[in-house]
C-alpha cells in the first residue's frame, strides 16, 4: 500500500510493504507530524516506511520515518511487535533530533 497526501502543509508519503495500513495508524501518523511540527516549523515532507517482516525466528515490524527539513534530514527507525508503539518510539527519536537544531 502506498499513499501520498498533504497534511498541514507537509507532503506525507507513506509506503507500507505487503500490509494494509488501517485508519488508526494513518491518524497516528498525522498526530505524530502535528506534534513534531511544534518543535520545528520547517518540515516540508515526511517519508514513512512501514514493513511487517516475517522471518523464520520472529515476526517483526519496522517503522522508519525521514523528515524533510533544511540541512540534514532527521531519520529514525524502530523494530518491534506493534506499529503504534513503534510510531511513538520513532516520534521520540525524531523529537530529540529536532530539538538539537
Amino acid at each position: 500500500m502506498k499513499y501520498t497526501e498533504n497534511y498541514e502543509g507537509i507532503k506525507l508519503d507513506v509506503q507500507a510493504v505487503d500490509i494494509n495500513v488501517d485508519a488508526a495508524v494513518q491518524e497516528r501518523i498525522r498526530k505524530l507530524l502535528s506534534r513534531l511540527g511544534r518543535y520545528y516549523r520547517g518540515i516540508t515532507h515526511a517519508d514513512v516506511y512501514l514493513e511487517d517482516k516475517d522471518t523464520k525466528s520472529t515476526k517483526q515490524k519496522q517503522v522508519s520515518i525521514r523528515l524533510g527539513v533544511a540541512g540534514q534530514d532527521p531519520f529514525a527507525a524502530e523494530y518491534g511487535d506493534e506499529f503504534m508503539a513503534l510510531l511513538a518510539a520513532v516520534e521520540e527519536k525524531l523529537r530529540r533530533q529536532l530539538e538539537k537544531r
